[in-house]
This record gives structure tokens, sequence and C-alpha cells, in this order.
């Protein structure tokens, strides 16, 4: 089968970022599937290479996280124009697996179905326009009523759809009731991430102190409430603990955050530059614990975070700051502690008490990589992708079944 994939924002392992289309389109190779990748990237020229086995093609269509919204939506729509020309030109597929966000990338699909009668499956990784809505980022009430008749368009006019989170497969149910979708959340990549002896020299360079090491490896954007963890470190600081905070990333926010760390005087806090997936994973394992977060909207609490997938790869206890699926999974499971809004207090209080506890921090991270190993492998996901692209049937436990055990 030949199948085409569309994903604005495609990444490598090197690159750093999101990863699970990269994941996810090698494993259909390796399946025996021909795959072509159409993305984009900030060159101002047409490329194509051949990554593990994946043709990708390259369109020149800018993006940045400190784009402002209208230069972004200018930007999702060049991306959809270029894919149009693009497919176009490409030899006939059996099948387009296009995956969200933006929103915008469903535009493609609506037109190749319409004009080259092609099927598509659509995966949605975010609740678009729902997440912009809540934010605040969209406000006309005409447009908003557009962009929620597109996404239901989209997925009604989609082969199969895919939901990367409990929340997001409700949501989608409750659109598109008569449509068949399926689970399959992000997932761990057990090999690159794992367990290890923290790099001495790398702690050395980075200066940190005997006490407990958090980290945040992810995007530093208005959603991401990383100002909550500055806050941990003022705490922290306010009570004589001499506590590391690594915030390795990049984004909107990032100057911001780094202004507020340097007002309130955190020394303690280090920013690092966004590094490869296996750079990542030398941070996390100088951590104690890592530090999962997001603004306090309710469609957040639908997320499916790579950041969380990759700390439980590694063994990382978690600390979260917002209630949903990623809090559910640290509760029943009890991978760490949650620091809700307005109950503090109590949660600074286990973990003041955990730092003169090893064991049990330790036996938390062995907890979260059992979790990933049993439920999160990336084998399992490849393997629930296939059952969709093929039509057939479902080797694995259904996949709902799965997330209400894990």
């Amino acid at each position: 089968m030949k199948i085409i994939y569309i994903h604005q924002y495609f990444r490598t392992p090197e690159q750093g970022g999101a990863v699970r289309s990269y994941h996810l389109a090698k494993g259909l190779v390796e399946a025996g599937h021909e795959v072509e990748m159409i993305t984009a990237h900030n060159s101002g020229f047409y490329d194509q290479k051949w990554i593990e086995g994946v043709k990708v093609h390259y369109l020149p269509v800018a993006y940045s996280q400190h784009f402002g919204f209208l230069r972004r939506i200018w930007s999702f729509l060049m991306f959809v124009r270029k894919s149009k020309k693009l497919l176009k030109k490409l030899s006939r597929p059996d099948l387009l697996y296009i995956t969200s966000t933006p929103l915008t990338t469903g535009l493609i699909g609506l037109w190749a179905k319409r004009k080259l009668a092609l099927p598509y499956v659509f995966e949605v990784r975010d609740l678009w326009p729902e997440a912009p809505i809540q934010v605040g980022a969209i406000r006309n009430r005409l447009a908003i009523a557009y962009l929620k008749k597109l996404e239901k368009k989209i997925y009604s006019q989609s082969l199969r759809l895919i939901g990367l989170s409990p929340g997001i497969v409700r949501h989608l149910q409750s659109l598109v009731s008569d449509k068949e979708i399926d689970l399959i959340p992000n997932f761990s990549d057990l090999e690159l991430f794992y367990p290890k002896e923290p790099d001495s020299t790398l702690q050395k360079s980075l200066g940190l102190s005997p006490g407990l090491t958090i980290a945040y490896t992810g995007a530093l954007g208005m959603v991401n409430a990383v100002d909550e963890l500055l806050d941990l470190a003022e705490w922290a600081q306010k009570r004589g603990k001499n506590w590391n905070f690594l915030i390795l990333g990049e984004g909107s926010h990032q100057e911001t955050l780094q202004k507020d760390a340097t007002q309130r005087q955190l020394h303690q806090v280090r920013f690092l530059p966004l590094q490869n997936k296996k750079q990542v994973n030398e941070i996390l394992n100088l951590a104690d614990f890592a530090w999962i977060s997001f603004a306090h909207y309710p469609v957040l609490k639908t997320n499916s975070p790579n950041k969380f997938f990759d700390a439980l790869a590694a063994g990382k206890p978690i600390l979260v700051n917002h209630k949903g699926w990623v809090f559910d999974l640290v509760k029943s499971h009890d991978l760490g502690i949650a620091f809700l809004p307005g109950k503090w207090e109590k949660a600074w209080e286990k973990l003041d008490e955990l730092e003169s506890q090893p064991r049990r921090i330790h036996a938390m991270g062995q907890r979260s990589r059992q979790l990933a190993s049993f439920y999160f492998s990336k084998e399992l996901a490849v393997s629930r992708v296939l059952e969709v692209v093929e039509s057939r049937p479902k080797l694995t436990l259904d996949s709902s079944a799965d997330i209400r055990i894990a």
C-alpha cells in the first residue's frame, strides 16, 4: 500500500521535539508499505530526503513558536496550498494519513477526497479550535462558528479517526458518533530513553548541588505553565532548599520566563537550549523528578504530552500541575505528586518528605518505566496504526480498554 503521510511539523530524533510521526512512518515502512511524508521547513526552497525508508518532501513554509496568531494562520494556509500542489504531482497513493495540529491540515484531506477521490485517516493530537478559543486566541463569533463547522466536516469526511487521549476520543465521539475512532496515545521510546547513572561530567558543568533535581523538557509557550515551576523553585529557595531546576526547551515565553527567574533571583534555575532526544535523556537522568505542566484550561486536560512519555521511559517520578489524563495515571499508579491549584501546601509536604527517602523516589521511577513498557511502547502504537491503515481485525487489545487498565 502507498501512503502519503502529512504532518506540517515532522521532526526526527536528531532534531528533537515531537517525533511521533517519525516512528509511525518508519513502522509503516518496516511493515512493507511505501510511505512519503509531506512536511515543511524554514528554508526558502523545496527539498527532498530519504529518512529511514521514508521519502520526505520539505515544503518552504516558515513557522516559529515566536510567530503571532495571524502569522501562524498564514503559515498554516500556505502549507495547505503547497501540499495540494505537490499532491497533484506525486504518484497516486492508496491512502492519506493526516495529522493535526493545526486543524487546517484537514483541508488537504477534504480537498483530496473531493478532487482526487482519495480517502484519508485523520489523527487528532490537540483539540482545535477548542484550544485557541479557550485561551482567548480566537474570539470572533463568526470565526468560531466557521471553525467548529469545519472541524466537524473534517472528522465526518475521514475514513477513520485517531485520538491521542481518552478526552480527545470522547470529544470526537460527541461530534461524529457514527465514526470509527481509535485511541492511540503518544508513546515511549524505550530504547532511546532509559534509566542510567547520571553523567557526572554534565552534573559538574551545570554546577548542580546535592539536593533534589527537577527537570522540565518541552515547549516554553503560553499554555505550558512553566511559570509554576518557577513558583516551586521560589518555594524551595525561601525554605532553604538547595534544589536544582532544569528547564530545557524553547518557545514564545522563553524570554519572559528567563527574565522572571532573574527578577526573582532564582539561583538554582538553569535554562538549557532545545536538544536532540539523546541529550534530553541525559538531562532527565540528572533529575529526581520530571515536571509536567499545562495552563488551567479544561481543553488542556485532554493532552497527550510527549514529555510525559519520555519521562516514563527514563524511569522518572512525575510532578504534575493539572487534572486530566496524565494526573489520573500519576495518581492511580503512584508515579509522583500533583501540585494542583490551592493544594500546594500538602504537595510541598509530600515532596519535602520524599527528599530524605530515595528508595521511595526510586520505586516511583520503576513504576513509571513499567507503565511505559506495558502500555505505551512505540511498538504497540505502530501495531495499532497498522490495524487502522490496513483495516484489519485488531490483534492488540481494544485500545480504549488498554488505557482504562493503565
